[in-house]
């Protein structure tokens, strides 16, 4: 249990809605009446944001999330399949829970996942990622205007518009935040 009073920014709570972090806390003392503590919070699973407020020195439930670093083995019908690296423990995360990130997850990446009472909760990714460009069209003679750009496809599948000299073969660093392209590696 915690304090109303003591939860602070990145603190988890866990409330009868579900699981939540503190994004900001604000106590409040009126003139008149009694203290409170206004709180921005963010559910764990589904990234809605909420405004709550909490009489001062309410208990709150306090939930420990623990991050631990995985290794992507594959996908199958079950869902994305990782190992600890510890524990050699295999576990599934479902498909939703993923979403779009499949995208910038190649076969034997170390993602830290967000783990609550062993339940994976949100997945964390590195800010960028190496990829092969495996289809490329090839920039057309006369095509070099400055800036010019062409889709590629990446090894996940991931489409990205590159600049004209990106070739097949060539990996490139994506933002995984965005999805665009940054620079190009070999």
């Amino acid at each position: 249990m915690i304090s109303s009073n003591d939860a602070r920014p990145g603190v988890a709570l866990n409330l009868p809605e579900g699981l939540f972090t503190v994004v900001e806390s604000q106590h409040v003392k009126p003139g008149k009446g009694k203290a409170f503590v206004r709180m921005k919070l963010k559910n764990v699973r589904t990234g809605a944001v909420i405004d709550r407020t909490f009489r001062g020195g309410e208990n709150l439930k306090k939930a420990t999330i623990d991050r631990r670093d995985f290794t992507f083995l594959y996908k199958d019908d079950l869902g994305f399949n990782f190992m600890d690296g510890e524990t050699f423990e295999q576990i599934s995360v479902s498909d939703e829970l993923v979403g779009d990130r499949a995208e910038f997850m190649p076969d034997g990446m170390v993602i830290r996942l967000a783990m609550f009472e062993d339940t994976p909760v949100d997945l964390d990714l590195p800010a960028s990622v190496e990829l092969e460009v495996t289809f490329a069209e090839p920039g057309v003679k006369g095509d070099r205007v400055s800036g010019a750009t062409k889709p590629v496809t990446l090894s996940t599948g991931k489409v990205v518009n590159v600049p004209l000299f990106v070739e097949e073969g060539d990996i490139l660093k994506v933002d995984t935040r965005t999805g665009d392209y940054i620079t190009r590696v070999s």
